[in-house]
């Protein structure tokens, strides 16, 4: 196995040590507890061994460190999707629970999902399925 050719910043050691005492997403931590072990001159295949990451993974993030410094081991932004349920439409969805359901028109003295759906896509426009309100309500239980 080839050796690395890196030289990281006098202060890689104390950066890597604050940022794993603020970090709080357990994949980021354990990225830079086995960067830092490199960093600190274990070998990589030492390293991917104990942590159980892959030779390559860990190789990835260690240069990724190297060229980026601790941004450099954060997930990037990943494609698909944007969540449909919103802040602000959760924020307006909590509004609506604290209502009474009588003054939108409901027939009952209780929301259901249907019902919360129905006249959050009345006022926002935004059509929710009543999973998606029941994921919010349990959400804020």
């Amino acid at each position: 196995m080839r050796t690395l050719k890196l030289h990281f910043p006098d202060d890689a050691l104390p950066t890597l040590d604050n940022f794993l005492k603020k970090t709080k997403e357990a994949r980021v931590f354990r990225r830079a507890q086995a960067v830092r072990d490199v960093v600190q001159g274990r070998r990589l295949q030492t390293v991917s061994d104990t942590l159980h990451f892959t030779y390559s993974a860990l190789r990835k993030w260690v240069y990724r460190f190297a060229d980026q410094g601790v941004h450099g081991l954060v997930d990037r932004p990943r494609s698909g999707r944007p969540p449909k349920v919103t802040c602000e439409l959760e924020q307006h969805l909590n509004r609506l629970i604290d209502q009474d359901p009588l003054e939108h028109g409901s027939r009952s003295s209780q929301w259901s999902c249907h019902e919360l759906a129905t006249v959050l896509a009345r006022e926002t426009g935004v059509h929710l399925g009543r999973e998606s309100v029941r994921g919010v309500l349990k959400k804020k239980m």
